[in-house]
């Protein structure tokens, strides 16, 4: 049997928390300095000043988020070719892509497989690159998630990825691709031949975040 149990970031409340915790203080600060005459305005004069200080030290959202290395990463088109992160994250072009809709098991992660562990998440990587195998990849995101990586869905060779790995049993639909999971599962393809947790109850039992 499958272990069913399921998550991803959290992050931005904590900043919005301090950000709002420093501008109340900021704001107490320049009530007690100003003249009278403009304390009422002590509240966004405070909001100026936390802006522009985030913008000197390029901290301040943009439209995207920033990606490994504080680069700012905008949604679009990502085509090149591929390094692999795991079985559902790659390098494309320089920059880093999260495929859409499936969750593969991470890297460590293990499964069990008629009483005997294996290596799924190496597996699933495997997969992916058999999928790969050095052709061209091209990808189309609309948006980025909270660790500054393109959310997209990519192909090569004229398949997509995404859905491949969900149909091969290498992922686990996550918001698309029902029917091939259900194809999956009755062919015991992949994680369907034994029993697994899904990925991001293995991630939350190891305190990894994403």
């Amino acid at each position: 049997m499958q272990q069913w149990r399921r998550g991803r970031g959290g992050g931005g409340r904590l900043l919005n928390n301090l950000r709002s915790g420093l501008q109340a203080t900021l704001q107490q600060v320049l009530q007690n300095i100003l003249p009278q005459s403009v304390r009422s305005w002590a509240g966004w004069i405070a909001a100026a000043i936390l802006m522009v200080v985030a913008a000197v030290t390029g901290q301040i959202a943009g439209p995207g988020n920033q990606g490994s290395g504080g680069r700012q990463v905008e949604a679009g088109p990502a085509e090149g070719t591929a390094k692999l992160v795991d079985g559902d994250s790659l390098f494309v072009g320089g920059k880093e892509v999260r495929l859409k809709g499936i969750d593969a098991p991470e890297g460590r992660q293990t499964c069990t497989r008629e009483g005997k562990s294996w290596p799924c998440g190496e597996e699933a990587r495997r997969q992916l690159s058999r999928m790969i195998a050095g052709l061209r990849v091209s990808c189309n995101s609309i948006e980025t998630d909270q660790h500054g990586r393109l959310l997209g869905f990519c192909s090569a060779g004229g398949k997509e990825l995404n859905r491949e790995m969900v149909r091969e049993g290498f992922a686990m639909s996550y918001g698309s691709f029902e029917a091939e999971q259900r194809e999956a599962k009755a062919e015991k393809r992949g994680l369907w031949s034994g029993e697994f947790q899904r990925p991001r109850d293995w991630r939350r039992d190891h305190g990894i975040g994403g």
